[in-house]
């Protein structure tokens, strides 16, 4: 190894310079490839549909297809009779969808197809080739239709979702739940950031993933939600940081605890999160106002837009929480949410906590230990 080009600093800002350049063409080319092979997809899925129609080639005919070409292309796996019949169904979901949309605009399906600048093939293929096949095959194994579908691949291209990530949020049904809060937004928020606000609350929010009782309390839901705060962020959604809980604000002496405390890096601004165990009262908005305003003018930065007040209760009714917020002036959304697998009271009240097993284990080692003296070992 050559030390002093490895020293020399010129070189080594060029070094890291060229593997910067190098990693953004293998994206580009896996970008490319994957386009491709959509593409091939879509005109095999095509063909395939074409031949069992016409053909008289019986009912094996795509089990021999398998068969030979897989025979033929032995290095690539994308011919199993499994996944030939993934590229038929892909086909079939999304030609219906295109179908639809010729005869809006009275072109055939060759010419959607074929030219990139017509509406259609910008809005359908473009936006196919731009996620990774396995994620098409989750889509259109869960998606009813195809307005879920696009709903799910934008999101996957905007917000880079693996295939797991894509998988619960279609599991969870994302797609029927965001920008389903009640909110003040249009009314306290500038246009751009009033829609991308809307968009980033859900309702209901899903907190299956705690272990809690059906008359748990806002504390235990606070230390639920942070014991657990991977998957509490995940499903809150791209662009949260968590900052804290029982965020403290002093105002002239008094001092003030906020549930807890986010920051949202794509609307660039603080969301102040309050829950609660019970239904929605107008009170409620009330304190949150009160909070956001706090966050604005003592910790909010003049970079940094308005805060928002997020309230998660565990139910509401819909024109109590409008009315509460008709008159509200800083930005609110109010969300309920669901855990499905309450423990029972007795079942939770029997269960050891962590420090009562520590203890435990200290006695065990304490007694062992005793044990151990008194027989002289």
């Amino acid at each position: 190894m050559n030390q002093t080009l490895t020293k020399d600093n010129d070189y080594s800002a060029w070094l890291k310079e060229l593997k910067t350049k190098v990693r953004l063409v293998q994206i580009k080319a896996a970008v490319k490839v994957n386009s491709e092979l959509l593409w091939f997809y879509w005109e095999l899925g095509q063909d395939i549909i074409d031949k069992q129609k016409n053909a008289k080639w019986g009912g094996g005919f795509l089990k021999q297809l398998s068969k030979d070409l897989s025979a033929e292309f032995s290095d690539i796996k994308g011919f199993s009779l499994t996944n030939l019949k993934y590229i038929k169904q892909w086909t079939v979901f999304y030609s219906q969808e295109i179908q639809k949309s010729q005869q809006a605009v009275g072109q055939n399906l060759s010419q959607v197809l074929l030219h990139e600048d017509k509406p259609i093939g910008q809005q359908v293929v473009a936006q196919l080739t731009q996620i990774p096949w396995g994620h098409h095959i989750v889509i259109i194994s869960k998606c009813k239709n195809t307005d879920e579908a696009f709903f799910y691949i934008q999101k996957t291209i905007k917000n880079n979702w693996s295939r797991a990530v894509l998988t619960h949020h279609i599991e969870s049904a994302l797609f029927h739940r965001e920008g389903k809060a009640i909110t003040n937004f249009e009314v306290t928020l500038p246009a751009p950031q009033s829609d991308l606000a809307k968009e980033m609350l859900k309702n209901p929010y899903l907190f299956d993933f705690l272990n809690l009782t059906e008359k748990h309390d806002e504390s235990e839901l606070e230390n639920a939600l942070v014991n657990h705060v991977t998957k509490f962020l995940l499903e809150l959604g791209a662009g949260f940081s968590y900052l804290g809980r029982q965020y403290k604000l002093e105002i002239a002496g008094d001092e003030f605890f906020i549930d807890l405390l986010f920051y949202h890096v794509k609307l660039h601004c603080y969301v102040v999160v309050e829950l609660k165990a019970v239904k929605f009262k107008p009170e409620f908005a009330g304190k949150l106002n009160f909070y956001v305003s706090a966050v604005d003018g003592l910790v909010k930065s003049e970079q940094d837009n308005p805060t928002i007040g997020i309230l998660i209760c565990k139910s509401k009714n819909d024109m109590v929480v409008e009315y509460a917020l008709k008159d509200v002036h800083k930005p609110i959304g109010v969300s309920e949410y669901i855990i499905t697998k309450n423990l029972p009271k007795e079942f939770k009240s029997s269960l050891p906590s962590i420090e009562e097993i520590e203890t435990e284990l200290d006695n065990f080692a304490q007694q062992n230990g005793n044990s151990k003296q008194a027989s002289g070992r």
